[in-house]
């Protein structure tokens, strides 16, 4: 270990003594990074790890990227923070920023710290723009750790709270490989997404706030909606009042191959929700609304570090970046290509029961005897992985479905590296304790 890194039996010492244990951790020996280039971590021994899930789908543009670093560092030596009730340029900047490259007429921004108060802050903003309290959203979603968000949660482990908060309503999702309502994908018809309209007329007094939902859902295991699906989604929606608030907070600025993945289905919401990878690592989050509903918005609504130089400034840089290095590019380039692997890896190892997503944004199912959730081998992977110098994530209803969203600054032999360890990994967990 080298000298002034306390290492990882110690970090898991004092987390046990002074953090509430809430917060877990990957690995039954897991390791301390200290240091980050690219796509590549470091540990306190020195050893190099490949970084296939970006913090959890957060450092789009590599760690430590130099021109975001050297941009951030020079906001922090001219101007930290002032609160966003007095003015400052990155801010307006960057919202202009936003709405240039969100899809429809999103306009308007307003900048918090994180994807939950991002969530948070959009919801408030649909209920003072429509008039109405209830809300839906999907099941297997997740929207936050604030108790709001939680509570919009679809996803039951991340539903902490055991008295969520009232007036939300849950409809099924599009998790096409295990349909909610038992039926298969194109003779369904989206019936998922037209039990919206029932959930609405038996579940709710009929004056919905919005409904929010993940375009491609993130810790529900990396779940994709057919290509019509948001479409009749928005038809319905409209036909009761309601307004669609979209949340890109795992899926936005590049990582599915668009800027947002919303784009894939050629539908813009009333409001959205980003944060991540907008700032590359530093603490950042927006709700971003069309002008008639965010005009709404009137009575006082500072937010103490929201908006502040440091944090514009790093999504200043990440957009630039993420724009001339064409990374959106790269994520369908080289997401294409990991896919098309992935689901010949299935072929071969029928530990695989499902391969989806979009650009770089991917996820396999791992199940055993037929469909059960093959959750302990999804950990067994994991660990496995990571002991070759491979860092992979997991998510899930049943934590069972591998999670492949890397830095977009990856490249093919990271993709051919990544593949071939998972391949001999699988075979060695398939084969079982020897």
């Amino acid at each position: 270990m080298t000298e002034g890194f306390i290492g990882p039996e110690e970090i898991v010492n004092k987390k046990k003594e002074f953090i509430i244990p809430c917060l877990n951790h990957f690995y039954q020996e897991p390791v301390q990074f200290v240091r980050g280039r690219g796509q590549y971590l470091y540990d306190s021994d020195g050893r190099q790890y490949l970084d296939f899930f970006a913090g959890v789908s957060v450092i789009n543009a590599g760690h430590c990227h130099p021109e975001i670093t050297a941009r951030i560092c020079a906001q922090v030596q001219a101007l930290q923070h002032v609160c966003n009730i007095y003015l400052t340029q990155p801010m307006v900047e960057l919202a202009e920023r936003l709405a240039g490259i969100t899809p429809g007429r999103l306009q308007k921004s307003f900048f918090c710290n994180s994807g939950s108060e991002a969530n948070e802050g959009a919801v408030l903003l649909a209920r003072l723009a429509t008039g109405r309290s209830e809300l839906l959203a999907l099941q297997d979603g997740l929207h936050g750790r604030t108790y709001l968000g939680m509570s919009l949660n679809g996803l039951s482990m991340w539903r902490t709270d055991p008295n969520p908060a009232g007036g939300i309503s849950f409809a099924p999702n599009a998790y096409c490989y295990r349909c909610p309502l038992r039926l298969t994908y194109p003779n369904c018809d989206l019936a998922c997404a037209d039990e919206i309209g029932r959930v609405i007329e038996v579940s709710t007094s009929g004056g919905v706030a919005a409904l929010i939902a993940e375009a491609v859902q993130g810790n529900g295991g990396i779940i994709v909606p057919p290509p019509e699906y948001f479409s009749r989604v928005k038809e319905i929606l409209n036909r009761y009042g309601a307004l669609l608030i979209i949340d890109e907070v795992q899926s936005g600025f590049g990582r599915t191959g668009k800027w947002f993945a919303i784009e894939h289905w050629g539908v813009a919401p009333e409001i959205m929700t980003v944060a991540k990878a907008l700032g590359n690592g530093v603490p950042i989050g927006a709700f971003i609304a069309v002008p008639e509903v965010a005009d709404r918005y009137t009575r006082p609504g500072a937010s103490t570090l929201g908006g502040n130089p440091v944090s514009m400034t790093a999504g200043l840089a990440t957009l630039d970046v993420i724009a001339r290095e064409g990374l959106a590019e790269n994520a369908a380039r080289l997401g294409a290509y990991l896919k098309e692997q992935l689901l010949a890896l299935q072929q071969k190892h029928p530990l695989i029961g499902d391969v989806r997503g979009l650009g770089l944004m991917l996820g396999t199912e791992l199940v055993r005897d037929g469909k059960e959730p093959a959750a302990a081998e999804a950990d067994r992977v994991l660990e496995l992985m990571k002991n070759r110098g491979v860092l992979i994530g997991k998510n899930g209803r049943s934590r069972n479905v591998l999670a492949f969203q890397p830095p977009l600054v990856i490249t093919g032999s990271d993709a051919e590296a990544m593949l071939h360890h998972l391949d001999e990994v699988l075979t060695e967990v398939e084969q079982g304790p020897r």
